[in-house]
């Protein structure tokens, strides 16, 4: 049975006596998180799983060039943590459908309530960067998650992926490089230095 196997029967089993379970995904930029709910969500039962991706909460451009922080999109301070935790406590709730808004790279924005979460669901599998922050306000998170898993990859590969993740966005080189060094990273250390401990590590 391959590791992705085993996560989702790992998740099967600790939702087996639930309506529903909130399972976060938290790693590192470049780490894999999507590529991985995916596959999970795809093991579990039919019509049982839905992904709830966290970028659905990056503020709009205009709302960071408002706030100077334009330059550090990506990092903690750049998303709607209120308006991303009260989706989780919807969802957690589980007595209606729930609208989930979703960033779209190509426009580099988010469209709001572009996927649906019927109420039926059992699995709902939420991928973030910050899922696992040891810092305030994003601790906060904790008490609505039922299971937690941490996607670990070593800091010079999410380096190698993420340059070649801002070429393949039609970055130059130069441009891609001083992204990564100026921002992504630094993210990155923030995610592996100030993480909470993870029900699982994989």
């Amino acid at each position: 049975m391959s590791e992705i196997s085993h996560l989702a029967a790992a998740i099967f089993r600790r939702g087996a006596n639930t309506r529903r379970i909130i399972v976060a995904i938290a790693g590192a930029p470049g780490s894999g998180k999507s590529t991985l709910a995916e596959e999970v969500a795809a093991l579990l039962p039919e019509g049982s799983a839905a992904v709830v991706p966290m970028d659905g909460f990056h503020y709009d451009d205009g709302v960071l060039d408002q706030l100077g922080w334009r330059q550090r999109k990506g990092a903690p301070e750049t998303f709607d943590l209120d308006g991303y935790a009260s989706l989780l406590r919807r969802l957690k709730a589980a007595d209606s459908d729930v609208a989930v808004p979703i960033f779209d790279r190509t426009m580099e924005l988010s469209r709001a309530a572009a996927a649906i979460v019927p109420k039926e669901t059992k699995f709902i599998l939420t991928e973030g960067n910050y899922l696992l922050l040891d810092e305030t306000p994003w601790d906060r998170l904790a008490p609505l998650f039922d299971f937690t898993i941490f996607v670990d990859v070593p800091r010079d590969e999410l380096e190698r992926r993420l340059i070649q993740r801002w070429l393949d966005h039609g970055r130059t080189p130069e441009d891609g490089r001083a992204w990564v060094d100026s921002n992504d990273l630094p993210n990155v250390d923030r995610v592996i230095n100030k993480r909470r401990g993870a029900d699982l590590v994989v």
